[in-house]
């Protein structure tokens, strides 16, 4: 369905073609520029992430590099959630500077359901890594350091959920680790949102439909199941606007980012409050840059972070700044 060897061939040509170039950018759902990031852009016309010169700087295995720094986040938390273990030792080396991953435990499931999605969840997020790895050959970066625990208490904190000195452990149980799904999940799908308008050829619309199916299926299903959580205890509802505030204080001046229950802004009152979709006024999902992916992975909201979060030494990569892709404050 992805056509790796088409792809692949497209990465070897991109310093020569600048047609190829842009359109596996868009592939990835990159908005002007980068890779699968992330970054709520400000109002339903907003939807189109903002080009800039940092998008020409970009090749097309830097691009490709980018998102597989963020496959690598997903597959081991998920992996690690249902299996204890995280990625095999041949998935996970390549060029810039190998990482270890700190924190991560198999979850306690309660739910047989909650756990079958997990456990669907990790194998498409491996097979994620393994095709961009496959693309990229010899170019793909190795995995970098990842933190699954102290990156979580960060957030947990930074968001309010916790206390500082507690501790959040998001493989406790089935609601901490469905709470750590949500943080990760409606990035993705916004980020490859972001690159639709860039698409002209059928092959890189096949990859890039096919993925953002994926991820908004994960994050359907993630919101779906917390909802539900939700309606028996309330508190759950609480939380994930905290989180989804988080997020928003993180990416830019946007306020899109949003829970699983409408609030006052939603412009409608429907006799079931439910928001299992994070969209516009017009039922559109919203778009986010490279650069606010960092922002919200590397948990701070500086525009020019290397570093921080989930990724305690960064991304490897040539996309790697909370800067690249986002435009200037004026």
């Amino acid at each position: 369905m992805y056509e790796k060897q088409f792809i692949s061939e497209a990465v070897q040509r991109s310093a020569t073609s600048e047609v190829d170039r842009r359109r596996l950018f868009g592939m990835l759902g990159i908005a002007g520029a980068a890779a699968a990031g992330a970054t709520v852009l400000g109002g339903a016309a907003a939807n189109a992430a903002p080009a800039d010169a940092a998008s020409d700087a970009a090749t097309d295995a830097a691009v490709l590099n980018f998102a597989l720094n963020l496959e690598y986040l997903e597959a081991e938390f998920y992996l690690r959630a249902v299996t204890g273990e995280g990625l095999d030792g041949k998935d996970v080396h390549g060029t810039g500077k190998y990482g270890t991953v700190s924190g991560g435990h198999k979850v306690p499931f309660k739910s047989k359901t909650i756990a079958k999605y997990a456990r669907e969840i990790a194998r498409d997020e491996r097979e994620h890594v393994r095709f961009l790895r496959g693309a990229l050959g010899k170019s793909a970066v190795a995995r970098p350091k990842i933190s699954l625990d102290a990156a979580f208490t960060a957030a947990a904190v930074a968001a309010g959920v916790i206390k500082k000195g507690q501790k959040f452990d998001a493989f406790a149980n089935d609601t901490n680790f469905l709470l750590a799904s949500f943080l990760f999940e409606d990035v993705g799908v916004t980020a490859y949102k972001g690159g639709a308008g860039l698409l002209s050829n059928k092959t890189y619309l096949d990859a890039a439909a096919g993925i953002l199916a994926v991820e908004a299926y994960h994050a359907g299903a993630v919101r779906t199941v917390l909802y539900g959580e939700a309606e028996k205890n309330h508190k759950i509802f609480e939380i994930v606007q905290k989180l989804s505030d988080a997020r928003d204080s993180l990416d830019g001046k946007g306020d899109d980012d949003q829970g699983i229950k409408y609030g006052a802004d939603a412009g409608w009152k429907p006799k079931n409050p439910s928001n299992l979709v994070p969209a516009d006024r017009n039922g559109i999902a919203y778009s986010r840059t490279p650069g606010h992916v960092l922002n919200i992975v590397y948990l701070t909201p500086s525009k020019n972070a290397t570093k921080g979060g989930f990724y305690p030494n960064g991304v490897n990569g040539a996309v790697n700044s909370t800067s690249f892709g986002n435009t200037p404050a004026s």
